[in-house]
């Protein structure tokens, strides 16, 4: 008796100390699934801070991944992308939230740096924003973190990079955006009250520069570009490793929403050109103002076409040819 006194003594010991240290260490894994599911059906991103970082993602053990952005979205961090880069994450995950594949597999999570700034420097992260994928067992590899440099932040580009990390395939939703029908009844109602209004008069139809000027608009918008953008999404600007923005995207895969304007006010400027080279050598008049129309032509073709030159090289890596520029 004495002796089973002993061990169920230490028995009892052993198990409180054990609850002790647990409830020190932090909590049960069911324990920080169900909390993190709780929290899940409020919310399909899960916001951060340093605590519960390091109590639902660093602690181990795991059997759930979870796809971390970091980011800085405070005004006086000035992060012309990072608010563009949370719609597109909040896309993802709540596209993943009202699937018929969404388990407590896998959760989305945001830190920013305003509420975790001792995240960043555990990471050692000096520019957002970051996207992480923290795995169930083992440390983030580099192809965990996503290469937004490469691929951008398109919400699809990272319902792709999650199934090429995790196996989980997310058919990216977007919400409906009705701003572009809006806009083009306006536009036929707009037409259609001016050609009433001028039914008498219709001569303005026949009009060749009218219908010229309308169809080199329509050009420069397609070779710019723009229907890219629309299908794809781009970020406006990115925000470069530095700190610095870049306007210009460094692929040949890829491109900012600035860079289809710049591309296409150099187009403008490169057809002007061409434009005044073409009435000075087809008007009679002046020969001292044809021949000033002509080298402002010959100049604005030059330049601005050695500057679509120099995009084209920074892009296509190892292009050989330039004009005037690097």
């Amino acid at each position: 008796m004495k002796w089973l006194f002993i061990i169920v003594t230490v028995f009892y010991v052993i198990k409180a100390t054990n609850g002790q240290q647990r409830k020190k260490d932090g909590q049960s894994l069911s324990e920080r699934v169900q909390q993190l599911t709780d929290m899940n059906l409020k919310r399909s991103v899960l916001r951060f801070n340093g605590n519960k970082f390091r109590d639902y993602v660093k602690t181990t053990p795991r059997n759930y991944s979870v796809i971390v952005m970091f980011t800085a979205m405070a005004a006086q961090r000035q992060c012309a992308i990072c608010r563009h880069a949370n719609d597109e994450f909040q896309i993802v995950a709540n596209s993943f939230r009202y699937s018929q594949i969404y388990s407590n597999k896998l959760f989305f999570a945001l830190v920013d740096f305003d509420e975790g700034p001792d995240v960043f420097q555990m990471l050692r992260l000096n520019t957002a924003p970051v996207f992480m994928h923290f795995p169930p067992k083992g440390k983030p590899k580099q192809s965990d973190t996503m290469d937004i440099q490469r691929i951008g932040f398109a919400a699809e580009a990272i319902a792709k990079w999650i199934a090429e990390r995790t196996d989980v395939q997310i058919r990216v939703f977007r919400p409906p955006n009705y701003s572009g029908t809006v806009a083009l009844v306006m536009l036929f109602a707009v037409v259609a009250g001016f050609l009433y209004l001028r039914r008498n008069n219709l001569d303005f139809l026949y009009n060749k520069n009218c219908w010229g000027i309308g169809a080199v608009f329509f050009c420069f918008a397609m070779v710019s570009g723009q229907m890219w953008n629309h299908i794809r999404g781009p970020p406006f600007v990115h925000k470069t490793s530095s700190g610095g923005v870049a306007y210009i995207h460094g692929s040949s895969q890829g491109q900012f929403v600035l860079e289809t304007y710049i591309v296409m006010v150099l187009n403008a400027a490169i057809v002007l050109g061409m434009i005044l080279m073409t009435e000075a050598a087809s008007h009679k008049g002046d020969v001292r103002k044809r021949r000033i129309l002509s080298i402002v032509g010959l100049v604005l073709v030059a330049t601005f076409f050695s500057l679509v030159l120099s995009i084209f090289r920074s892009k296509a890596h190892g292009y050989p040819y330039s004009f005037l520029f690097k």
